[in-house]
């Protein structure tokens, strides 16, 4: 992370350039590794983000709460934290979550493409009805250990037994409004409604599928196209995410190239922040960027593009104040609201 790469999205310069003070990264695990391997990969994931914190302890520093992002700023170092993508990392175990939130985890996606024994999916078939008894367990122990109770990626049944049980503010990690993009991982103006009056956060993604309807409908006509080109890239790269992800960013580009896909504009970002905004006011929005792990619009390609964000709103009218909350003082917020409940639950005498 060290060098400003030609690849990718995130490193140090180009996070430095952008003025991004402190960045979530995903402990991400494909569904297809399942159990103990999926445990596994997750803290593999998690070594390697410690390494590059030792490695660069002048720019780096692991956060864990908000004072640390807070002082982390103040000695001018990117604060790097935690979480866990896809609730089968835990497999099953509520012991594993705890290891989790004792390394510095601060929330955990539910589910990510395919449903867990204990929560449903947006992009799979419904299995539970949503949460699973032990489903409800984990966002209640999730509570307990200080983890925000992440909804991107789970089924709308789903979504509302999580708020419905949360004692903390839930959040959406990386999203998009569903009124101007019907993919399924968006949500609707009622659920984004639905999140912020329990205090949550809706981040918007910046994958072009998310933000453009137009570019998720020409998807999926190249879906078999498409299917062929990752199939290789796989054969090539096998385990490699991160490579076969940067493959899969070229291939987009020369589908944008050859007039196969549309062209999408980072001004997309903006559409859908004002529209939630608009639903839910400037208190319960973030930025969710998904770098390195989606295919970027144009102008937002990395890290460095950040500060397009703050004149997009500006140009609409938008406070400065509105504004830092929207760059992150809404997700410090939520993680400090976190905090507090777990302190009270952790005093409360258990039952």
């Amino acid at each position: 992370m060290g060098h400003r790469d030609a690849e990718g999205c995130v490193d140090i310069p180009r996070l430095r350039a952008g003025g991004v003070s402190a960045i979530f990264f995903a402990l991400w695990v494909p569904v297809e590794i399942t159990g103990a391997a999926a445990t596994a990969r997750a803290f593999d994931l998690l070594g390697a983000v410690e390494e590059q914190i030792r490695r660069h302890p002048d720019a780096l520093t692991l956060a864990a709460s908000v004072k640390e992002v807070r002082a982390a700023r103040e000695r001018n170092k990117i604060a790097i934290l935690l979480g866990v993508e896809g609730g089968h990392a835990i497999n099953n175990d509520l012991q594993v979550l705890g290891q989790f939130a004792a390394r510095g985890v601060r929330y955990m996606t539910l589910t990510h493409d395919a449903a867990t024994d204990w929560a449903d999916s947006s992009n799979d078939a419904p299995r539970h009805g949503g949460l699973t008894d032990f489903g409800r367990e984990v966002v209640r122990e999730m509570n307990r250990l200080g983890m925000l109770a992440d909804i991107s990626h789970v089924s709308d049944q789903a979504f509302r037994d999580v708020i419905e049980i949360s004692r903390a503010p839930v959040i959406a990690s990386h999203s998009c409004c569903k009124t101007i993009c019907n993919a399924p991982r968006n949500l609707s103006d009622e659920l984004i409604q639905a999140l912020a009056a329990r205090g949550g956060v809706f981040h918007i993604t910046f994958h072009n599928a998310f933000l453009s309807q137009e570019y998720a409908n020409a998807s999926k006509a190249l879906a078999s196209e498409s299917a062929v080109r990752k199939q290789a890239t796989k054969q090539k790269f096998g385990g490699n995410e991160a490579r076969k992800l940067i493959e899969g960013q070229r291939t987009s580009d020369e589908f944008i190239r050859t007039g196969k896909l549309p062209q999408v504009r980072w001004e997309k970002i903006i559409e859908h922040i004002d529209h939630a905004v608009r639903l839910a006011g400037a208190d319960h929005v973030g930025l969710g960027s998904d770098f390195d792990g989606a295919f970027m619009p144009q102008g937002m390609q990395d890290a460095s593009q950040i500060p397009k964000i703050t004149e997009g709103l500006l140009s609409l009218g938008y406070s400065e104040t509105s504004i830092a909350k929207i760059l992150g003082g809404n997700t410090l917020r939520a993680m400090g609201e976190s905090e507090r409940i777990a302190v009270e639950l952790r005093s409360e005498p258990a039952s």
